[in-house]
């Protein structure tokens, strides 16, 4: 077991007693010298779904509700050497800090989790998470930033504004700026619906890439589309987010790997589908994952 009774237990006796202690892990761990892995990729392993109530993987609404399975699985995914870090909200990111399972490893901090999954007000995406400065003082190396696009809903108005004056905060300090902008529009039911034809992410990438006062550290995170061509949108480098877990290994595996063959693709960021696949070999997701980023470079 990667999360033994002792690790499991004394990390909610320090939760408990030693507050101070997550500052101190804060600070002491050892950063990466460079943002690019050794084959100038990034792999990271997404897990900040649980801050805006998103837990579910599947037909199982509350997979990612289990903490210490959810602490476990990351540690598994962790533990290979292809795996460059790790993108998550600040309760994530500072339970493996204190499970010493972020030294040499990127860590981008999650910033907007307002948006609560099924809320009313999703689109309306508040920072309730990291902001720049804190990034700064913590040591991460970036800010992740949610940016769902919806003509009809004015709720996108202040997201996009406070995206844009999140980027530039990042920049000024030199960290990653990673914009996810995924296009929605709302169904004849009022539930949102993500648009994947290649006009409406074409649009939604140069939104996301003119924001804030200079692009210089701006990454995109956006699903694997169709149509590679998509990318031809932008110079940013580009991540391939995990999405939605299809069902089908394979197939997410074959559709990651089309997109990446694409200049601009960088790495993959992905979540639910390698830290609770179909037949829970967390592992063996994770490699396979590996395996598809490097054949594609």
């Amino acid at each position: 077991m990667y999360l033994t009774d002792e690790r499991w237990h004394e990390l909610l006796r320090v939760r408990a007693a030693e507050p101070a202690a997550i500052q101190r892990a804060y600070a002491d761990r050892r950063r990466r010298a460079t943002l690019l892995s050794g084959q100038r990729t990034l792999f990271l392993v997404a897990a900040d779904h649980p801050a805006r109530g998103a837990l579910g993987v599947g037909s199982d609404l509350t997979a990612m509700a289990d903490r210490r399975m959810l602490l476990e699985r990351l540690l598994i995914a962790l533990d290979n050497p292809a795996v460059d870090g790790v993108l998550g909200s600040p309760d994530i990111v500072e339970e493996l800090l204190l499970l010493e399972a972020l030294h040499d490893k990127i860590v981008i901090g999650s910033m907007n989790r307002g948006g609560l999954a099924g809320a009313d007000w999703e689109i309306d995406d508040r920072f309730t998470g990291y902001d720049a400065e804190s990034l700064v003082n913590f040591r991460l190396d970036g800010g992740k930033m949610l940016l769902r696009l919806v003509d009809s809903d004015p709720g996108t108005i202040p997201t996009l504004h406070a995206c844009a004056r999140a980027v530039s905060e990042l920049a000024a300090h030199g960290l990653m700026a990673m914009v996810e902008p995924l296009p929605y529009h709302r169904d004849s039911t009022g539930s949102l619906v993500m648009q994947k034809d290649a006009a409406s992410l074409q649009r939604a990438i140069t939104i996301a890439s003119g924001l804030g006062v200079t692009s210089a550290h701006t990454w995109l995170k956006i699903p694997a589309p169709q149509d590679v061509s998509v990318l031809d949108a932008t110079t940013l480098p580009v991540v391939v987010l995990g999405g939605v877990p299809s069902g089908d290994v394979d197939a997410d595996l074959a559709s990651w790997g089309n997109v990446l063959s694409h200049d601009v693709a960088r790495g993959l960021v992905v979540g639910r589908s390698l830290l609770y696949p179909p037949d829970g070999d967390v592992a063996g997701a994770v490699e396979a994952a590996a395996r598809v980023l490097k054949e594609a470079q």
